[in-house]
């Protein structure tokens, strides 16, 4: 006799499969919003604990009205299942990175390559979407809804039910309001941890963001030309490269002042360090077209800069020649009407390491056109540089200077210690990476007046207060994420034909701050390119030239 065992699907009533999966998403998904709660409210007062279990009841009645009011069974289904794994898997990074869900971070998730994808993909976080996103949202659409016809009493029940819940909003509201006034107004970015609203609303703004971004193409800079050459001037031509970094924090230069010897070529170099610059972002997707553009990080429109002409355009049309040379995945739309070239379509693979490429492959091909150019000329290198969470496949062995290291992307399960060193050891590479850069405009002296700079995109935190990783609201970002290190490295031969006091811009570099909002004016005029768009006053360079040259 054969025993056959039937597993049936459960029928439950629309109002209890709302009920349960507001209820599920409450206090499952919501875990990092409470934690964060948490840390901020403080508990000697006696009414602190009322307030804080109220939070679960005002999520559970909002998620009630939405999901009652979104009464189609089957789109509804597919709807919750959907926002069950988005929600499983921006818990996972909240609770483990301290990460906020916005915009921007939905900009990095779509501009992510392959590589850093799989840098930050790790069994912990398969096996938490796994449990907490996928078994529920198959649950979600494994269960049948019983059909309920549209009568008076299935009208009212459905009436009631967002009642009870509006009553529920509106008695908390009574009771606490000047509570949650408070603890939003001091902490705006806390509604962002709570979920589904985050997911909803960051996507939501970014289709808004893109949509406006498909602009025709505003031009700027059309009387951009070269000024006339000094008159002392050598006859050579002018060759800047500019070194655009990734995820380098100022905290962690030894030539800013930190304990341990990132940068000891450098040092070697005797360039110059300026230890007070700010950021014009958070993550790449920000930071990089923001120092590219014409706008201070004040007045910066992301979507005006997705589809307006930047430096490069301008430098470009004043008759320079320019390269781009990228490794970190893309350079955000800077160098689309430039020449630009990506790593791994042209470098020899013993520069590899897991599918990425060193950054000393930005090198690859910059000789032979340095040979060619015949013009005065910028290179931009797009390093890799520090970017995590899998620091240890940021530099070769022969840099692995400080140990122990972290040599794992779950970087959350290392000793602060341990992941300090990995994330130095990527700093030591830079210092390399970038003295190298100076060592080739060195070989090059005979025929330029060579020039470098350097800034990174943004900072890093390595769990500082629990926070990981970058791309936190600049509000409310660490300094960790917003000061970053910049450096100039200056020709004596670029020194005189341009009339730098040295002197000058070294005692500038130490007591003045800057951002990433001096860039595009400096290299304007490190270039000698005429403009209307050129300010001055945003040129470090400008109050350290003799006035008399």
């Amino acid at each position: 006799m054969k025993i056959r065992f039937t597993l049936s699907r459960p029928e439950w009533t629309s109002i209890g499969y709302v009920l349960f999966f507001s209820a599920f998403i409450t206090l499952v998904q919501n875990i990092a919003y409470y934690r964060q709660t948490l840390h901020l409210l403080d508990f000697s007062q006696r009414t602190t604990l009322p307030f804080f279990l109220s939070m679960p009841l005002v999520i559970f009645a909002v998620l009630n009205i939405v999901f009652t009011l979104f009464a189609i069974p089957y789109l509804r289904q597919w709807a919750i299942a959907a926002l069950l794994i988005a929600g499983a898997s921006v818990q996972y990074f909240m609770l483990n990175y301290s990460i906020i869900i916005d915009r921007t971070m939905i900009q990095n998730v779509m501009e992510t390559n392959v590589s850093e994808s799989v840098d930050l993909f790790t069994p912990q976080l398969a096996l938490w979407v796994l449990l907490v996103g996928v078994l529920p949202a198959g649950f979600a659409l494994w269960v049948k809804i019983k059909p309920t016809a549209l009568t008076a009493i299935s009208i009212g029940q459905r009436f009631l039910i967002i009642a009870l819940s509006l009553l529920t909003i509106l008695l908390v509201a009574a009771l606490f309001y000047k509570d949650y006034a408070s603890l939003m107004r001091n902490n705006k970015e806390l509604v962002k941890s709570i979920t589904p609203s985050n997911v909803i609303a960051a996507n939501l703004s970014y289709v808004k963001h893109r949509a406006l971004a498909n602009q025709p193409l505003v031009q700027i800079g059309l009387d951009a030309h070269q000024g006339p050459r000094p008159a002392n001037a050598n006859g050579k031509k002018n060759l800047i490269i500019l070194v655009v970094g990734e995820t380098a924090r100022a905290e962690n230069f030894s030539l800013g002042g930190y304990g341990k010897e990132t940068n000891p070529q450098l040092k070697k170099a005797n360039v110059i360090y300026f230890p007070h610059t700010q950021s014009c972002g958070t993550s790449t997707g920000v930071s990089v077209p923001c120092m590219f553009s014409n706008m201070p990080r004040t007045q910066y429109d992301a979507a005006l800069a997705s589809h307006q002409e930047g430096l490069l355009d301008i430098v470009q049309r004043a008759g320079i020649n320019v390269l781009w040379q990228e490794n970190d995945g893309g350079c955000k739309g800077v160098c689309n009407r430039v020449p630009n070239k990506d790593v791994p379509s042209i470098a020899a693979p013993g520069l590899c390491s897991g599918g990425e490429f060193y950054d000393e492959a930005l090198f690859t091909g910059v000789e032979d056109h340095i040979n060619q150019l015949n013009s005065d000329a910028i290179i931009v290198l797009h390093m890799i540089g520090s970017h995590g969470p899998a620091y240890y496949r940021r530099y070769p062995d022969a840099f692995k200077q400080f140990t122990p290291t972290c040599d794992t992307n779950q970087i959350q399960n290392c000793s602060r210690d341990a992941l300090t060193n990995t994330y130095d050891n990527t700093l030591l590479y830079l210092d390399n990476t970038v003295n190298n850069a100076i060592e080739l405009l060195k070989h090059h002296q005979d025929k330029f007046n060579t020039a470098l700079v350097y800034l990174s995109d943004h900072g890093e935190s390595l769990g500082e207060d629990g926070v990981y990783l970058h791309s936190m609201p600049y509000a409310v970002a660490p300094s960790q994420q917003t000061h970053i290190p910049m450096l100039m490295w200056l020709s004596h031969d670029y020194q005189q034909q341009f009339a730098v006091q040295e002197t000058c811009l070294r005692q500038r570099a130490q007591t003045q701050s800057y951002s990433q909002d001096n860039l595009f004016h400096t290299i304007l005029g490190m270039l000698n390119v005429t403009t209307n768009e050129y300010q001055p006053e945003w040129d470090i360079l400008k109050g350290c030239r003799d006035r008399r040259a």
